[in-house]
């Protein structure tokens, strides 16, 4: 099985003077009105934290019962949770995808196989690739890099009795009506959700899982006692509102024109755009990629490379939506370049 550096993050690309194309957090700053709620519960910070309110507000917003929920240290938290919760006998990661997966489930002592998709298929799922007898399934969705999202039908064909689909949504909420999502509940599926992409809150750590009762109480079984923040609760409390949701709604709206205008601009620069995007992120396909993502960051420009993503490889680079005046800005860049 080939070595990938499975730590790696778009953050490690990110440096001083630099354009960030590499980190898909949209937002430069949390909001004014979240930053006014943190603000405000500064002066609690002496008490311990709970997770009462956050628990209660991400229920009424999907529909679940308080017991289906665990509110946790961002979303990356839960991965090392239900690995050390869990003992599957075969662990099955969907590749491209996120790594933090594989990492927290091979730090965990688990032998981990991985189906990874096609690109010439465009990287859609194969719910038949997935063996038989896998007993815990980690896909994301939509798919961090390749941006694709896979049917939810797809999805639910993967769930089974006597296995766990972990349906990683992280980007889920920039996608215009979070279609496809499994949020609602399906069984035998565990939904991960973040809030730190579309709020700007990465330095935050807040997200939550969405999952029956019994798995939940096994999650917070091995949850370290108060992971979750002070801060962290407050802002999930406070991006669960409905005014929070509709405002998501527009930035997603926002995020998928800004989108079609990147892969636009990148198709008519002659680079081939990968899948079909859905997130707000792309990933590309460029001859002597680490040759251009170096000569790119010259040019003041970070992106990810690609090549530590399983199923990948040196020529692929994931490139965050920005807004149009930075998109221009970068592809004059990368003509240049090209």
């Amino acid at each position: 099985m080939p070595d990938y550096d499975l730590h790696h993050h778009g953050d490690r690309e990110v440096g001083p003077g630099l354009v960030d194309l590499a980190v898909n957090v949209r937002l430069p700053r949390p909001p004014a009105w979240m930053r006014d709620e943190l603000a405000s519960a500064l002066d609690s910070l002496a008490a311990y934290p709970s997770t009462v309110d956050a628990v209660s507000a991400v229920a009424e917003r999907h529909g679940r019962a308080s017991s289906e929920v665990l509110v946790t240290a961002g979303a990356a938290e839960a991965f090392t949770l239900l690995a050390s919760a869990f003992l599957p006998d075969r662990a099955v990661v969907v590749h491209p995808q996120f790594t933090e997966p594989e990492a927290a489930l091979r730090a965990a002592g688990h032998p981990v196989s991985r189906v990874i998709l096609s690109e010439a298929d465009g990287f859609v799922l194969d719910p038949g690739a997935v063996p038989s007898d896998a007993d815990l399934v980690f896909v994301g969705n939509p798919t961090n890099p390749t941006s694709v999202l896979h049917p939810a039908s797809a999805l639910r064909s993967l769930a089974r009795p006597g296995r766990l689909l972990v349906v990683d949504e992280a980007f889920l909420d920039a996608v215009p009506g979070e279609v496809e999502s499994l949020a609602a509940g399906h069984p035998g599926v565990v939904v991960l959700r973040s809030l730190t992409k579309t709020w700007g809150l990465a330095g935050l750590r807040a997200g939550y899982v969405l999952a029956s009762a019994d798995v939940i109480e096994r999650l917070r079984a091995v949850q370290v006692p108060w992971s979750v923040s002070t801060l962290a609760g407050v802002a999930t409390v406070a991006c669960c509102r409905p005014s929070a949701l509709e405002e998501a709604e527009k930035l997603a709206v926002a995020a998928e024109a800004d989108r079609e205008y990147l892969v636009s601009g990148l198709a008519a620069s002659g680079v081939d755009v990968l899948g079909d995007p859905r997130g707000p992120f792309v990933l590309v396909r460029v001859p002597e990629g680490a040759s251009v993502r170096a000569r790119l960051r010259e040019a003041g420009y970070a992106v990810r490379r690609g090549d530590t993503f399983p199923g990948l490889g040196p020529d692929h680079l994931r490139l965050a939506v920005r807004d149009r005046a930075t998109t221009d800005a970068f592809l004059a860049a990368l003509r240049k370049i090209l």
